[in-house]
C-alpha cells in the first residue's frame, strides 16, 4: 500500500468509531481548543518558518495576509472549535418519518459521510476550522494542504491528533497529507477506495484541477468573481460605501468582490464618489472606455480577462451598463456563482435581480463580505458551494452530512 492508501485505511476505520462517538466528539473539541492555546507558540514559530519562505518565494502581500498566523488567530482558531462544539450534534436528526399502509415505519436521518477529503490552499486556520466540522459531523477527514503552509498545518495537525487520542478517539479521525508534490494531490483526488467525498477550498486553478481529475464525487466551493451592481436609482454614499468594505475589507477571501457594475444614468454621479473611497486603501482600477471617460487616465483600460479572474487583491475591474438587464448578462457570462449585490431603491429591479442572478447568496444593498457560514448563524463553514447538488452556499455542519433510511418492520414481506 502507499502511504496515502495506509493513510485512507486508518481513516476509514476511525470513522467507523466516529459514527457513533456521541459527546465524546465535544469532549474531543474543546481538548483540540485547549490544545491549540496551550500551543500557539509553537504554531507561530512554525508559521514564522513558512512566512519566511513564501516571502523568498515572492508571494504577494494578500497571499502572505492568508498564510500568517500570530496569537489572535489562533485564539481565534480555538474559539472558532469551541463554536462548532457547542452546535447541536447533526448526526441522528429525523429528516422525515410516515408510516406505509402495510405497517413498515420509515425514518429518514442524517448520518455521517464516513471519509472526507480536503485539499486547500496557503491558509493554515483551514487545517482547524475543516478538522473540527468533519469531527463533529462523524467523520473522518484527510487534510492536504499547500507547500506554502505545510510547516504550520503540520504543527496544527499534530497538536489536534494528539488532543483528539487524550479524549479517547482515534488520533487517525485528522490525518494530514505531508507530501505537498502534484503527485500526493492527485493521488488524493483518486483514493476512491477510501474518500466518500473530496472538498476543494482555493483558487480557481485548483478547483478546476481538482473536478478534471477526481475520482472521488467532489463539493465545488471557493472561486469567487463577485459583483456589485450600482443600479439607476442607488443611493450613492450606500453605493460607495457597500463597495469600500466588499473590496478592502479583506480583499484576499472569496466572498471579497471583484468587479462593479454601474448603470450609465448615474455613472456620471457615482464613479468618483467610488473612486473617492477606493482611495483610501490605493485600489486599483481597471475600466470600460466609459468608465476611463469619466475618472479618466487614472484607470487601467480593462481587459476581457480582467472581468473574468478574482484578483484577491486591491484591484478591481468597472463597467459601466446601459441598464438591468445588460448588467444581468454580465453576470451570466462572468460570475462564478458565489456571491452577487445590486444597490438600488428600486422595489421591481431588486426582486428581478434576486430572481434572475443564479448565485449562492444574492444581496439587496449589502455587501457580499456577509456570505459565511458564521454571519449567517450557521457557525463555522467548511466553504462556500458554488455547485447545486446537495449543498449550496455557506457549508456547515448541516451539509456535511448524508441520510439513510431506516425502516422497520413486523415481519412484512413484499
Amino acid at each position: 500500500m502507499t502511504t496515502l492508501e495506509t493513510m485512507g485505511a486508518a481513516a476509514k476505520k476511525a470513522a467507523r468509531v466516529l459514527m457513533n462517538a456521541g459527546a465524546k466528539k465535544d469532549e474531543a473539541l474543546l481538548k483540540i481548543a485547549e490544545a491549540l492555546r496551550a500551543n500557539a507558540q509553537t504554531i507561530i514559530e512554525a508559521n514564522d518558518i513558512d512566512i519566511e519562505n513564501g516571502k523568498a518565494a515572492g508571494l504577494s502581500a494578500s497571499l502572505l495576509d492568508r498564510l500568517k498566523l500570530d496569537e489572535g488567530r489562533i485564539i481565534g482558531m480555538a474559539q472558532g472549535v469551541e463554536q462548532v462544539a457547542a452546535q447541536p450534534d447533526p448526526i441522528g436528526r429525523i429528516i422525515e418519518g410516515r408510516t406505509l399502509k402495510n405497517g413498515l415505519q420509515i425514518e429518514k436521518i442524517t448520518v455521517p459521510m464516513g471519509v472526507i477529503g480536503i485539499i486547500y490552499e496557503a491558509r493554515p486556520n483551514v487545517t482547524s476550522d475543516a478538522a473540527a466540522l468533519c469531527l463533529k459531523a462523524g467523520s473522518a477527514v484527510i487534510l492536504r494542504g499547500g507547500k506554502e503552509a505545510i510547516r504550520s498545518n503540520q504543527a496544527i495537525a499534530e497538536i489536534m491528533r494528539d488532543a483528539i487520542e487524550a479524549a479517547g478517539l482515534p488520533r487517525d479521525c485528522v490525518a494530514l497529507v505531508g507530501d505537498t508534490t502534484r503527485q500526493s494531490a492527485t493521488e488524493l483526488m483518486q483514493l476512491s477506495d477510501y474518500l466518500d467525498v473530496l472538498i476543494p477550498r482555493g483558487g480557481a486553478g485548483l478547483i478546476k484541477s481538482v473536478v478534471e481529475n477526481a475520482k472521488v464525487s467532489v463539493i465545488e466551493t471557493g472561486v469567487g468573481n463577485c459583483h456589485v451592481y450600482v443600479d439607476a436609482s442607488a443611493d450613492v454614499d450606500m453605493a460607495a460605501s457597500i463597495i469600500f468594505n466588499a473590496k478592502t475589507s479583506r480583499p484576499s477571501v472569496c466572498n471579497a468582490i471583484e468587479t462593479v457594475l454601474v448603470h450609465k444614468d448615474i455613472a456620471e454621479k457615482a464613479l468618483p464618489a467610488i473612486k473617492a473611497e477606493l482611495d483610501k486603501k490605493n485600489v486599483e482600477l481597471r475600466g470600460c472606455e466609459r468608465t476611463r471617460a469619466i475618472l479618466g487616465d487614472c484607470v487601467v483600460p480593462a481587459t476581457e480577462n480582467d472581468y473574468a479572474i478574482e484578483f484577491l487583491d486591491f484591484i478591481l475591474a468597472v463597467k459601466v451598463v446601459d441598464s438591468l438587464d445588460d448588467a444581468l448578462d454580465h453576470l451570466a457570462k462572468y460570475s462564478t456563482g458565489h456571491s452577487e449585490s445590486i444597490i438600488t431603491s428600486d422595489y421591481a429591479a431588486a426582486n428581478k435581480f434576486t430572481a434572475c442572478v443564479d448565485s449562492a447568496a444574492v444581496y439587496v444593498n449589502a455587501s457580499t463580505r456577509f456570505t459565511d457560514g458564521g454571519e449567517f448563524g450557521l457557525g463555522a463553514e467548511i466553504g462556500i458551494s458554488t455547485q447545486k447538488l446537495h449543498a449550496r452556499g455557506p457549508m456547515g455542519l448541516g451539509e456535511l452530512t448524508s441520510m439513510k433510511f431506516i425502516i422497520k418492520g413486523s415481519g412484512q414481506i413484499r
